[in-house]
């Protein structure tokens, strides 16, 4: 069947609703009955004014003629789920800046989908060096190539990727979900990601490093980052309850992107989770520190970078080296790929297939033609 797909336009200051289509008599038709259709040349698409009179006249003109494709232009994603504490930005709102502050719109959507507090200081850090770049000019009349301009600005003071695409990141948040066009700025170019493979120990050298460590509240940390997979993040936010030993599961509660999942409980560990609690008594958290506050990050790494180091290990080794360590070994022994995305919580199986060029079983079984 004929198609016709729709996308956001901003044209003189004002929202458009852009029909892109294949040159077709029926369709060509169909757009010129369209109430004051007219055409972008820069765009090499037809607009009209973007209005729920005109969207739904687009549906009823080209019905039985051609499938009108919204998924550019329709996104109904459900907001966030709220974290235990909801953002409020009014630490911003009260704070007192010569430079252009961002727009309130665009507090007030940050807190009605509940992000994350880190995530809502970077937005609001990296939007405001936007605005004020182009302090004379008003936020609606600028475009892609605007944008394109900012970015290769900051590109050229070798600022890294992650920078160039929190930048990005918090401009589409502006255009696309404040002003509510999604996938408005497709043509905004991203600097290319790399592809660095992750860093891997063996199974031999966690279990070293776990037989080294003496402190059974060291021993179990180190045990739950490799054994469940888990990232600092989530270990730390850990709770006695979230610990299931009928089912041999641990639930993962508002993890990255706040979401829930549910990871292994490994029955050696759980032995050893049973002595530290009966030692430790921890109130709030599984692991606690001082005064019964959250243990801390660094205090994670130290852990992890003294284990390796006693155990005899040269590489500079990382928490997030034993989650992935867990799952390239998981794949080793193998474990079904998408079973293992579920685990991490990966939202892509991209994410986890990169662990499928680390795996040593994918090279040891292949016959080298020298041999």
């Amino acid at each position: 069947m004929k198609k016709i797909t729709l996308f956001h336009l901003f044209i003189k200051n004002q929202k458009q609703i852009g029909i892109q289509f294949y040159q077709d008599k029926a369709i060509q038709l169909g757009i010129k009955s369209l109430p004051n259709a007219k055409w972008s040349t820069k765009n090499q698409m037809a607009f009209i004014e973007n209005t729920s009179e005109n969207l739904d006249f687009i549906f009823k003109t080209f019905k039985g003629i051609a499938w009108v494709d919204t998924n550019k232009f329709l996104v109904n994603k459900p907001l966030k789920k709220a974290v235990e504490e909801n953002l409020n930005l009014d630490w911003y709102r009260k704070r007192k800046q010569v430079l252009k502050k961002c727009p309130e719109e665009y507090l007030e959507k940050l807190e009605i989908k509940h992000y994350a507090k880190a995530t809502a200081r970077i937005y609001l850090a990296m939007f405001e060096k936007y605005i004020n770049y182009y302090k004379d000019k008003e936020l609606n009349s600028l475009n892609e190539k605007d944008i394109n301009a900012f970015i290769l600005y900051y590109s050229k003071q070798n600022k890294s990727k992650s920078f160039l695409n929190q930048l990005i990141n918090s401009i589409k948040f502006y255009y696309e979900v404040v002003n509510n066009m999604p996938n408005r700025y497709y043509h905004i170019d991203r600097p290319i990601k790399n592809q660095a493979l992750p860093k891997v120990i063996s199974k031999e050298e966690v279990l070293a490093m776990i037989a080294q460590t003496k402190n059974i509240k060291h021993r179990c940390i180190i045990s739950l980052l490799y054994s469940a997979g888990l990232r600092r993040s989530e270990l730390l936010n850990l709770k006695p309850t979230d610990i299931d030993s009928k089912r041999m599961i641990i639930n993962i509660k508002r993890a990255k992107g706040n979401k829930d999942r549910q990871t292994l409980l490994s029955k050696n560990v759980l032995k050893e989770l049973r002595k530290y609690i009966k030692a430790y008594r921890p109130k709030t958290y599984l692991f606690e520190g001082q005064s019964s506050e959250k243990y801390s990050t660094s205090s994670v790494l130290q852990i992890v970078k003294r284990a390796a180091k006693q155990a005899g290990i040269k590489k500079t080794v990382s928490p997030h080296m034993l989650r992935h360590s867990f799952a390239t070994h998981l794949l080793e022994a193998g474990t079904n790929i998408r079973v293992i995305q579920s685990i991490l919580g990966h939202n892509s199986i991209k994410t986890t297939e990169i662990y499928t060029h680390v795996a040593s079983n994918q090279i040891k079984d292949i016959k080298n033609p020298l041999d």
